[in-house]
């Protein structure tokens, strides 16, 4: 399956910015399931400098930097990529248990588990904490599949959690999230990831976008959809699982990975330091997802 992704970044400046140096997470990764097939990254202002360049969790980042002055940025991300069908049902019972992974996690020294239990660690948005662990073990037992498990977990963070654009900002704390029931994509993301952490299964925070498709006999609005954000969590049997809290569902071909990280702050769309501009810039997002056919000419080049 291939789809085309335009992501704009607006940013409105309340004065005048004399430079920026800035970081972009908008290009497509490869990954085990999908390819970028091409990536081009427009920005406005003109850059002085730019630089792609791979970064320590394997995500391709976007560097740039404007060095005159300006009262707007964008930044316009388009790309094509190709995602392997993965729409066939998982079958939940099957593979390692949870007790056996845990054992595994322990005595394995491949390079791919050493590499993952980085991944149990703390990281600055997300602390293990007995509360997260409490939440999570109703969900698991040694004997039951880590997949179900999982999966027990990823429906009742759906259940259990309202989805409330209004309720949190990026510094939200994980536990004004817990104790409330409340928040958005990358709340429920970092959730689960702190939930699978405490639980002792390594979890990394996946960023990237979503397809939404209309009601039937609607039409889809260009620039309607938005980043997501999901998880994977890692078996060393059986490598790394995408689930999505926020949709009750195992990642699918809809879901289009750009960075994984240890959470939102490793993989942030665009970041950076401006000098000048005032104060409360005004953002605007625009992301479009659209399927595209399978005979469809690729166009330009493959992402850097």
């Amino acid at each position: 399956m291939r789809f085309r992704v335009r992501h704009i970044t607006h940013y409105k400046y309340a004065s005048r910015v004399s430079h920026c140096y800035n970081l972009a997470n908008v290009i497509p990764r490869d990954t085990e399931r999908q390819r970028c097939l091409k990536n081009r990254i427009t920005v406005s202002p003109t850059p002085s400098v730019t630089q792609k360049r791979t970064d320590y969790f394997g995500n391709k980042s976007f560097h740039f930097e404007i060095q005159k002055p300006h009262t707007e940025l964008i930044i316009t991300a388009d790309s094509e990529i190709q995602i392997d069908d993965l729409d066939q049902a998982l079958d939940l019972d099957l593979g390692e248990s949870y007790g056996h992974a845990l054992e595994l996690l322990a005595g394995t020294t491949s390079r791919a588990t050493l590499e993952a239990r980085e991944f149990l660690l703390n990281s600055p948005m997300i602390e293990t904490s007995e509360a997260l662990a409490d939440y999570a073990r109703p969900s698991f037992s040694a004997e039951r599949s880590l997949k179900s498990c999982v999966q027990d977990l990823t429906t009742r963070v759906f259940t259990d959690f309202a989805y409330d654009p209004g309720f949190s900002t990026i510094a939200t704390p994980l536990a004004d999230v817990l104790a409330h029931r409340r928040g958005v994509c990358q709340d429920f993301a970092h959730l689960q990831v702190g939930c699978l952490r405490s639980m002792g299964i390594p979890a990394k925070y996946v960023s990237g976008y979503i397809e939404t498709l209309p009601k039937p006999g609607e039409k889809k609005l260009v620039g309607a959809d938005a980043t997501h954000a999901w998880v994977a969590y890692f078996c060393p049997e059986e490598g790394w699982v995408e689930f999505d809290p926020t949709n009750n569902t195992i990642a699918k071909s809809q879901h289009i990975v750009t960075a994984f990280g240890r959470d939102y702050l490793d993989v942030t769309p665009v970041k950076g330091v401006i000098f000048g501009g005032g104060a409360a810039p005004i953002l605007e997002v625009s992301v479009d997802v659209s399927r595209l056919t399978e005979n469809a000419p690729v166009l330009g080049q493959p992402g850097g």
